[in-house]
């Protein structure tokens, strides 16, 4: 349908302003840290790696929710949408008590696995109250992927910039203190990332009328909600974890290669999260179609989303060629991080293009119960990506590095056409592939479900 590109573009522009405020916000909140010495920021360091890490814990049941419930909306299934929400909000607390009380009781053990000295306590006083202020982290996705899941995608916009600019104003002032208010130093910098997060949940659990809590808690819809999740919560802590390899391997040649990656990563986001938006949007789509019955549409819909996905990466790939220096002078005067940094950037523009593919299309693939594909090919470019990155690096420096990336990404699209990734039937709809070679597979035509009536309870 030509409708496509428009519909999914006016999905993914608010997800991607909702991105961008939390990276922006990253960078201003270690930008006040800095005022206070390298053991505080080593200390937030740490302590936003942890969160990164248990996040995909976390978009293991926001992702699956939203799917879900955009499939409930496609099907015009009012009850099961009901049940989706109710069934989130008890997976979130659980969750939630879950990653909350054993972070409180080892808090310290795990700050010393990594810091020494002055930054352990100061983790440590910072994870204090990080690790309950989990429960409105996790909270807080549950509710914007439920406005996503009803296809609004810029009410969790406006509560992210409500949120990240509260952030703004409260970081001085809880880490410096101000008249009455004491300086907390690093403590002060998680209070105020949990108020601001705490004032925007509120907000938003305020503003959701859309979808109704309904009947019974059911462990059917649970096991759905984390079937349509895992793949995208492994995928995510799969990157993650190969990210902290990639980085030791790139310390190895020393703290300018670091710092010059570093630079050049954080500038990196502001693409990737473009990316991650398409992403989403597609993934909306598909379970929507999927939940209606309009499976015939999802082959245009997956060559839609590769439209927008080229088209973003190659515009993210141009700015990254153009800009690579003068951004690089932005952030540092040494000239060798910047060298490395423009390395690095420059050599982006190799693997910019494939991953916004692999990256939007994941989506689609994840939408419609396709999660082991998803992670069979995840797999595949990092079993290329991780052994390239070393022994390019041997031979030509780090930034051997930069070019296994891009190996990579193209061989994670490679695999996505190994897998036939449309068409296929939705989450349900079919039996889940004994093993990973019957991926490989071309999926059978689909069959148009039947629709299911409109609930008349809510």
């Amino acid at each position: 349908m030509r409708g496509h590109v428009s519909r999914l573009a006016g999905l993914a522009w608010p997800v991607y302003v909702e991105l961008l405020s939390g990276v922006i916000a990253s960078i201003i909140t270690t930008f006040w840290l800095a005022r206070l010495g390298g053991p505080a920021v080593a200390a937030v360091t740490l302590a936003t790696g942890i969160e990164h890490l248990l996040l995909g814990l976390v978009l293991v049941v926001s992702s699956g929710t939203s799917l879900q419930l955009s499939r409930a909306r496609g099907a015009e299934d009012t009850a099961e949408a009901g049940r989706v929400a109710r069934t989130a909000w008890w997976l979130c607390g659980l969750g939630s008590a879950a990653l909350a009380v054993p972070g409180m009781l080892y808090r310290e053990p795990v700050a010393r696995l990594f810091l020494d000295g002055p930054a352990v306590a100061l983790a440590a006083g910072y994870l204090a109250v990080a690790f309950p202020g989990l429960a409105v982290f996790f909270a807080q996705k549950v509710a914007d992927d439920l406005f996503k899941g009803s296809g609004d995608t810029r009410t969790p916009m406006r509560t992210a910039l409500l949120g990240n600019l509260l952030l703004f104003a409260l970081d001085p002032l809880l880490i410096f203190g101000a008249g009455p208010l004491p300086a907390l130093g690093v403590p002060g910098a998680a209070l105020a990332l949990v108020a601001s997060r705490t004032v925007a949940l509120a907000v938003a659990l305020a503003l959701h009328r859309r979808v109704r809590m309904s009947g019974r808690l059911s462990l059917r819809t649970a096991r759905q909600i984390l079937a349509a999740g895992l793949s995208f919560g492994v995928d995510f802590t799969t990157r993650m974890a190969v990210g902290m390899v990639q980085l030791g391997l790139v310390a190895s040649f020393g703290v300018a290669a670091v710092a010059g990656y570093g630079i050049g990563y954080r500038t990196l986001l502001v693409a990737t999260m473009a990316f991650y938006a398409v992403r989403q949007a597609a993934g909306i789509e598909a379970a929507r179609h999927a939940g209606a019955g309009r499976a015939n549409q999802l082959p245009a819909l997956a060559r839609d989303t590769t439209t927008l996905a080229a088209l973003v990466g190659a515009v993210a790939t141009a700015l990254c060629a153009a800009t690579a220096a003068p951004l690089t002078a932005l952030f540092t005067r040494d000239p060798a991080v910047a060298a490395q940094s423009l390395a690095f950037l420059r050599l982006m523009c190799l693997y910019l293009l494939p991953y916004a593919l692999v990256v939007g299309l994941g989506g689609v693939l994840q939408a419609v119960g396709r999660g082991r594909a998803l992670v069979l090919a995840t797999a595949l470019g990092f079993a290329v990506q991780l052994p390239a990155g070393y022994g390019l690096s041997r031979l030509i420096g780090v930034n051997g590095v930069w070019v296994a990336m891009a190996a990579g990404a193209l061989t994670q699209l490679a695999a996505y056409h190994l897998l036939r990734i449309i068409p296929c039937k939705p989450v349900g709809a079919h039996r889940r592939p004994r093993s990973p070679r019957s991926l490989l597979r071309r999926p059978a035509p689909l069959t148009t479900p039947r629709r299911v009536e409109r609930s008349s309870t809510a």
